[in-house]
């Protein structure tokens, strides 16, 4: 809930609230303003399925008229005018979207309940669909059938429902895996936050992770806070932000302007996303979008460029490529597993934990290539290290089993990978798993390849996977997640199946 009176207080400000000038609207409204790629998306689906419906419905009408042997124009139009039709269907689906995003129905999925994304979701197509039956009432040469349009509306209705509400209820899964959520300090220790804190830890469905609270100057603990929950103040508010793997601030506390200012410089140069609660901002609450998380009311200062359609694609690109490699790859992977079983005694599979994409820790899985007591035996062979900084690697490490030296030659070990790339823990692109003892001593900036999944390849492995320095490889694991795109990931599969070939590994 939130705190007591927090409604009637909403509107009122204290005298150190920020009420920025026509400069600072313009840079706030500049970031608020920015769309999201993933509601354009969603835009694009809502067109499709309009487009899709119609189309179905009119074959369905005339399906005497397709058995017979029409052509498939025909057989939609019929004797109906092209340009009429093509008219009321792009005004329909105009007016659908537009609708729906005035009903925020392109909003971030947890600033909404199920109930609500509903009702909202029927009021959008049934307000579309009467636009699109005065239109037909008001046109002379009837483009189309009353009975035919009515029966769009109400398919395009039921499968944009059913397709959010399934989209909702995937993403709740995933929520409850731990996947999707967004990291989140609150900024101030004063009632209110506490209130928000209790707010994202009890409405599960918002998809936020609290992370800690942030002190600010001079603020005085009017309710308790433990020492693990007080995670920084302002001065290193963002180190502590980049160590929690920290997606979002919010500033639940007053605080004067030029400070809130610089935090919003900061906040956009650490790619951290910044809400502030409308009540302690009077001024920044004119004419600004309110989002609820929850019940709580929010106003965004900085929501950061996801390139969420290329991250769509990339997860359908590591789906499809994993699925088929490990269907067209099983009878490999069956000879491998009698060849390790033959070889030397112990299990196939070498299951160790990494941290992957923001700390998580998944089992990382891969044909074992070593004797069954590798990891007892790690301390004898420590100085034997050919790798520098936290990086471990012997090329002829005593303990690799003979079938073990080759499956790491032409890299077969990591052939089970793919199905962690199934699962959604990897990625077929990214930077290697790391060990918890490795992460434990990275800087603070090495920190930075934690924000990507990791790949079963990567840039480091298709360009510098010989050289031992721990600065190239961070260095080159970095470089992928500040610039990487599609077709980055595109070029590096190309290359690794060239390094397999070649057979570098070790």
């Amino acid at each position: 809930m939130a705190a007591p009176g927090f409604s009637q207080r909403f509107g009122t400000a204290g005298p150190e609230s920020w009420r920025p000038d026509a400069g600072d609207d313009g840079v706030v409204a500049r970031t608020v303003a920015r769309s999201s790629s993933i509601s354009t998306l969603w835009m694009v689906l809502d067109a499709v399925t309009v487009v899709a419906v119609s189309i179905l419905a009119s074959l369905l009408e005339r399906a005497p008229a397709t058995i017979s042997g029409s052509t498939l124009h025909e057989a939609i139009l019929g004797s109906r005018s092209t340009g009429m039709l093509i008219a009321m269907l792009c005004g329909f689906t105009i007016a659908l979207i537009l609708i729906s995003r005035q009903l925020m129905l392109y909003s971030p999925l947890r600033l909404d309940n199920i109930l609500d994304e509903q009702r909202r979701s029927v009021q959008a197509c049934f307000t579309a669909g009467l636009l699109l039956i005065g239109a037909l009432y008001l046109a002379k040469n009837e483009p189309l059938p009353r009975e035919l349009a009515l029966s769009t509306v109400g398919t395009v209705t039921i499968l944009l429902s059913v397709r959010r509400l399934l989209f909702r209820l995937l993403s709740y899964r995933g929520f409850q895996r731990g996947r999707g959520l967004r990291n989140v300090l609150i900024v101030g220790t004063g009632p209110e936050a506490h209130a928000l804190r209790n707010h994202i830890d009890n409405i599960h469905q918002l998809g936020y992770t609290f992370k800690g609270f942030i002190q600010l100057p001079g603020e005085d603990f009017s309710l308790p806070v433990s020492s693990g929950e007080l995670v920084g103040t302002l001065e290193t508010m963002f180190d502590s932000a980049r160590k929690q793997f920290v997606d979002e601030l919010f500033f639940a506390a007053p605080c004067n302007r030029s400070l809130l200012q610089s935090i919003l410089e900061e906040s956009r140069a650490n790619g951290v996303d910044l809400r502030v609660i409308p009540y302690l901002y009077e001024g920044l609450a004119r004419n600004r979008p309110i989002e609820y998380i929850g019940q709580f009311p929010t106003i965004p200062l900085h929501r950061g460029h996801v390139p969420e359609i290329q991250l769509v694609l990339k997860r359908g690109l590591d789906i499809l490529i994993s699925f088929f490699s490990l269907a067209i790859l099983s009878p490999l992977m069956v000879a491998i597993s009698i060849a390790i079983r033959l070889d030397s005694e112990g299990p196939l599979f070498y299951a160790s934990e990494r941290l992957g994409k923001k700390g998580q820790v998944f089992r990382c899985i891969k044909f074992r290539t070593m004797v069954r007591d590798a990891d007892k035996r790690r301390a004898e062979v420590l100085h034997m290290n050919e790798r520098d900084g936290v990086l471990f690697k012997i090329a002829r490490d005593p303990r690799i089993t003979r079938i073990g030296r080759i499956l790491r030659k032409y890299s077969f070990d990591e052939l089970p990978q793919f199905y962690n790339v199934l699962l959604g823990d990897m990625s077929m692109v990214g930077p290697r798993p790391p060990l918890a003892s490795e992460v434990q001593e990275y800087k603070l900036s090495y920190l930075r390849r934690l924000d990507v999944k990791p790949g079963v390849t990567g840039l480091w492995q298709v360009q510098a996977r010989q050289d031992p320095s721990f600065h190239s490889y961070i260095s080159l694991d970095i470089s992928y997640v500040e610039n990487w795109n599609l077709w980055l990931d595109l070029k590096i599969l190309a290359r690794t199946v060239v390094v397999v070939f070649q057979g570098t590994g070790s």
